[in-house]
């Protein structure tokens, strides 16, 4: 069966990726992963040993992609494609995810504080037998952070469902001194990227 070529799902609970499809026009239902349940995630995010920062992430979105295509042919739901993304932050090496706590927001915005790092964000588009997969890289380079700032950002909720402990859309925009790069890619959604996966797909932008 051919696919619907002006619908997507998107296989993410990521609130600024809706938006962002929303800002260049691209009709999409949520096709959520399992995040928790008895047996565990449908994909976890645990880094491999030795894994590079740039396979990891374009490895979790891979795997996004082909657990929420797995979902929709038990579901027997419409056949669209299906878009799925994942974004790390990188400093020396060292893959930042979403921390679990305050103290560990904490000690991975006093590692970014006063120099520059990484974002990755990997997208992947599953449609019909093909699965095309982007990663872009952008640079974000963060003013010095007293503790006080540090404190005040993680009481106010904001680090704990995000790759490095914030969000550039957010409060954290304060901290910014400078970007190179995509600033979409750094919400979680590169949309020039994006945009050129949906259109190689048939899928209508804006």
């Amino acid at each position: 069966m051919a696919p619907n070529a002006q619908k997507i799902y998107l296989a993410s609970k990521s609130p600024r990726r809706r938006e962002l499809l929303r800002q260049i026009g691209v009709q999409f239902e949520l096709l959520m992963l399992r995040e928790q349940a008895p047996r565990g995630p449908d994909v976890t995010e645990e880094v491999l040993p030795g894994e590079a920062a740039r396979d990891y992430v374009a490895r979790v979105t891979c795997e996004k992609a082909a657990c929420a295509a797995h979902i929709m042919q038990v579901r027997r739901l419409p056949f669209q494609p299906i878009l799925t993304a994942d974004t790390t932050v990188v400093v020396d090496g060292a893959i930042l995810g979403k921390p679990a706590d305050a103290a560990e927001a904490t000690a991975m915005l006093r590692a970014l504080s006063g120099r520059s790092h990484e974002v990755l964000t990997s997208i992947a588009l599953s449609h019909g037998d093909e699965l095309t997969q982007v990663t872009q890289c952008s640079e974000v380079e963060f003013a010095a952070l007293s503790d006080d700032d540090i404190a005040a950002y993680c009481a106010g909720g904001e680090p704990f469902d995000k790759a490095g402990g914030y969000g550039i859309q957010g409060a954290a925009a304060a901290f910014i001194a400078r970007i190179g790069g995509s600033y979409t890619g750094i919400m979680g959604l590169p949309l020039f990227e994006t945009a050129q996966l949906l259109k190689q797909a048939g899928i209508k932008i804006s």
